[in-house]
């Protein structure tokens, strides 16, 4: 069954056309032979009637077909016992789809980059740095919801509403206040105090001078001063000392557009590049989750931050600062859909109570974290998400995976650390980790489906198609003889309505059944000996784990894709468009060509077009 929805991003996967002209009369064809029985009518399946569509060159129709190319390039349609094309005529016909398409998303319009507001996390992040305090000064601010390519950044879900406002209000009150309890903050604050021939309105001045470009991250001209001087000198009229009336005029410079919100100036450049303050900007909050720093500050200041040398070694060391870990926490959470472990997430208490240890849970949920910033900082090859020799655990990690590798620093206590796994741990990538995998469970029992559309989705950005209405659930009885999950999805499968889903879904979660709802090791189920082995849509078979890695590395282009598109968008604070198609096209090549490595991936983002432009066009293809 066809897709009825899939990700945007789904429409940048292109492959170069190969063999023989095609042409649109053999596409035709194909369709006529293999897609037409179960596609044409009324009662079409999925309601996908190509009998109603034009043509494939059709430019509305760009999006589904692209849909169609992937299922078919992957053996997934026809369905299973349908008669299916030969190996060269399905790639023919995949390839000649997905030429047009790139030719149509490489011609595509730019696509404006977005105001958007600071989210919560980097207001909160922007707040503290900028001030010199440690207060989440964003916790009562409404949670932001997910947009763009899933994440919390984006500009299509960062509007500023009446509540937002207020709450603004409060955090800049609580942040001053919290300046003016702090010493050490206001003093850092407070520069210029008046006296020895320095009047309050030239001291006041001062402070402003240093404060305001720092705030709205940019030079500051002098007329820009005058308001939050005048709210300075009405503080003082109405009998607020010298440090209070300073700290007014701070607070409504927290709650001004300039702050609140990522704006750019208009680009002076003729090839529409950003200015280096911009370009700091965009570079910190992509990395770090805040505010530039100083020496990013001065090499803007000094026009130097658009070098290619210094641009290149601003993102090592920006990737090598602790601040750097909490980008792959952002990302790494909304990427791999595990923010919620621990909260609405969490197995069954009463089965599986060591999860209740505090520390347990913190190691399980900040292990696909830290295994990601390890691979930034070190320069690693990103096909170590898929499997790798080593993880990163803690002591009670590695116990509760039954391993037993002396870590590199036995001092190091709780703290999560690098180790070497041995041969046949099976722990190796995301898939061996437990928050992947209690992420994808029902909190009493493991569910292949789950884990089957957690890999389609997250790792391979081909999300299944939603259930058809009125399918019943998997039916919890044991009876008298206990079943597998297996063997009870099986049944579940008989139903036509869901075989052909379950079919792409399954082998999948199938292969992952050795791991419990905790990610703990098993071999039997029910009492019964545990069945992994699997046959994916295309033919191959499988068997546990360890096979499925292996498949899913064959298949590493499709992998990365779908992770450059992820950090693409989180980077760009939007969703993707087909305009971004060729842009990911040129960033996979790079890093491909430079052996997957971690830091080509963001290093080709940053130098991107729509990372560098106001506007973000097609890049040269010269």
């Amino acid at each position: 069954m066809l897709s009825r929805t899939v990700a945007a991003i789904t429409l940048t996967l292109f492959c170069a056309a190969a063999g023989p002209a095609y042409s649109p009369a053999e596409a035709r064809q194909f369709v006529a032979t293999y897609c037409a029985a179960c596609h044409q009518g009324d009662s079409a399946a999925a309601g996908l009637n190509l009998s109603a569509l034009l043509s494939v060159e059709q430019a509305p129709n760009r999006e589904l077909w692209n849909r169609i190319s992937l299922r078919v390039r992957n053996s997934e349609m026809p369905p299973p016992k349908a008669p299916a094309p030969p190996p060269e005529a399905r790639e023919r016909f995949a390839a000649w789809i997905d030429e047009r398409a790139k030719s149509a998303a490489c011609t595509a319009s730019a696509t404006p980059t977005s105001v958007r507001r600071l989210n919560r996390n980097e207001y909160t992040a922007t707040i503290r740095d900028l001030l010199d305090i440690h207060l989440d000064a964003g916790h009562a601010l409404p949670a932001d919801g997910a947009g763009g390519e899933g994440f919390d950044n984006a500009a299509e879900t960062l509007f500023l509403s009446p509540l937002h406002a207020e709450k603004y209000l409060e955090a800049a009150r609580l942040a001053t206040e919290t300046v003016l309890r702090d010493a050490s903050a206001r003093a850092k604050l407070l520069i210029a105090r008046p006296g020895e021939g320095l009047t309050e309105i030239a001291a006041a001045r001062r402070v402003l001078e240093a404060f305001l470009p720092r705030a709205f991250r940019r030079p500051v001209a002098p007329a820009e001063l005058t308001p939050y001087l005048s709210l300075f000198s009405a503080a003082r009229r109405s009998g607020r000392d010298y440090d209070d009336a300073i700290v007014y005029a701070v607070r409504g410079a927290l709650v001004s557009p300039q702050f609140l919100f990522h704006i750019e100036p208009p680009s002076t450049s003729p090839d529409g590049f950003i200015d280096d303050y911009a370009l700091a900007s965009r570079l910190s909050y992509f990395l770090w989750g805040t505010m530039p720093d100083s020496l990013l500050f001065d090499l803007a200041a000094a026009r130097r931050l658009q070098d290619p040398e210094i641009l290149r070694w601003q993102v090592g060391r920006m990737l090598r600062s602790p601040k750097s870990v909490e980008f792959a926490t952002r990302f790494v959470e909304q990427w791999l859909e595990i923010r919620e472990l621990g909260r609405t997430i969490q197995p069954d208490p009463k089965l599986f109570p060591m999860y209740g240890d505090d520390e347990l849970r913190s190691d399980i949920r900040y292990q696909p974290i830290m295994f990601f910033h390890e691979l930034l900082v070190n320069n690693l090859s990103l096909l170590n998400l898929i499997d790798s020799k080593f993880t990163v655990a803690t002591r009670k990690l590695q116990r509760l995976y039954g391993l037993n590798v002396a870590p590199p620093r036995a001092n190091a206590g709780g703290q999560p650390q690098r180790i070497e796994l041995p041969e046949g741990s099976h722990r190796g990538g995301l898939l061996g980790m437990s928050a992947v995998l209690i992420a994808s469970s029902y909190p009493h029992r493991t569910s292949p489906v789950l884990r089957g559309k957690w890999i389609l989705q997250a790792l391979l950005g081909t999300p299944p198609p939603p259930p058809p209405p009125n399918v019943p659930p998997l039916e919890e009885k044991q009876g008298p003889a206990p079943k597998t999950v297996r063997e009870r999805l099986t049944e579940h499968r008989s139903n036509p309505a869901c075989a052909s889903c379950h079919a792409r879904i399954d082998p999948l979660g199938f292969a992952l059944e050795n791991y419990d709802p905790i990610g703990r090791w098993r071999t039997e189920d029910a009492g019964k000996p545990i069945d992994v082995s699997a046959e994916l849509p295309d033919g191959t078979r499988i068997d546990g784990p360890d096979q499925l890695k292996a498949a899913l590395l064959a298949r590493k282009d499709l992998f990365l894709r779908h992770l450059t598109s992820k950090m693409l968008g989180y980077a760009l604070g939007r969703g993707l468009t087909p305009g971004d198609a060729c842009v990911v096209d040129d960033i996979m090549a790079q890093v491909a060509k430079e052996d997957y490595k971690a830091q080509t991936l963001v290093n080709a983002i940053v130098f991107s077009a729509p990372f560098r432009q106001e506007r973000a066009g097609r890049r040269s293809r010269d």
